[in-house]
């Protein structure tokens, strides 16, 4: 991968933990997805003007894109309602990089440079021994950890499609703006449904932080897709997996988290993997 492709993806981490910040930083779980997909819809409006529809034959791959986004953000709810944000992120997180190398060999043909290999290993073993950051996980901490595997499994389905959608219509611009176009609203109509009159109150105090959060999202994702044109699958997959260690540190700024031992030898462990990931 270039040093532009590098840096690029690094940015995507940064904005992506900042997200993730935002939807952890609110409670009601359900009207924070809902926000943040309204602000990536929001945020993404104005590029219709200059993108167009897509191409006919991108549609189906939208639609699986959209599919998959919405089983992961669901899978996630559920991963934070029945774990602990400490374990589940970065077991699902940890997890997708190899997902998706696993993906990109045996059915996309792509061939890992023997350092872009030991990257994605690197930095999937440093995330997901951030696991053990709160402590050797319990018997309750079961249903959480299975529901984190299963999101991190969501993550490199979303990863796959949309590297493979980018790369057909050779717009990542376009495509990201159609894929929060398709899926912004449906969280937000489920939230109008289920919480009915109620919901308009409720919204009030977290409407821009949520906003916010979305167009943050939509930026983050949107470089992914761009840096997908120019790199392999797997390791821009493993590379924006460093999200983890942005997270780790915003949670130890703004939410007095402590970061700990385990934390700082995972941090060194990806730091390594991503260097690797450089070379």
């Amino acid at each position: 991968m270039t040093a532009p492709v590098v840096a690029a993806v690094l940015v995507a981490a940064l904005l992506h933990a900042a997200w993730n910040a935002v939807a952890h930083a609110i409670s009601d779980r359900l009207l924070g997805f809902a926000l943040i997909g309204l602000g990536g819809m929001v945020g993404t409006a104005p590029l219709l003007l200059f993108v167009g529809l897509p191409p006919r034959e991108a549609w189906p791959v939208l639609a699986a894109s959209v599919a998959a986004h919405l089983v992961y953000l669901g899978l996630l709810m559920l991963s934070y309602r029945t774990g602990e944000f400490g374990q589940v992120y970065p077991l699902a997180r940890g997890t997708a990089p190899w997902v998706v190398a696993l993906i990109g060999v045996v059915f996309l043909g792509e061939r890992l440079p023997p350092n872009e290999l030991a990257g994605v290993i690197v930095v999937s073993v440093g995330l997901m021994t951030l696991v053990l950051a709160g402590g050797v996980p319990k018997r309750q901490h079961l249903p959480g950890l299975l529901a984190a595997f299963a999101t991190g499994l969501g993550i490199a389905s979303y990863t796959v499609i949309d590297a493979y959608g980018v790369r057909l219509t050779q717009d990542p611009v376009g495509y990201i703006t159609w894929v929060m176009m398709l899926q912004g609203p449906v969280f937000f109509l489920v939230a109008l449904a289920r919480r009915r009159g109620n919901l308009w109150g409720q919204m009030r105090p977290i409407w821009r932080i949520g906003l916010l959060g979305g167009a943050i999202s939509a930026a983050a994702y949107g470089l992914v897709l761009w840096a997908q044109l120019s790199g392999a699958v797997a390791g821009i997959a493993a590379l924006r997996e460093t999200s983890i260690i942005f997270a780790a540190i915003l949670g130890a700024l703004f939410f007095k988290e402590r970061f700990g031992a385990v934390r700082v030898t995972a941090s060194a462990i990806v730091v390594a993997g991503v260097l690797l990931l450089a070379i």
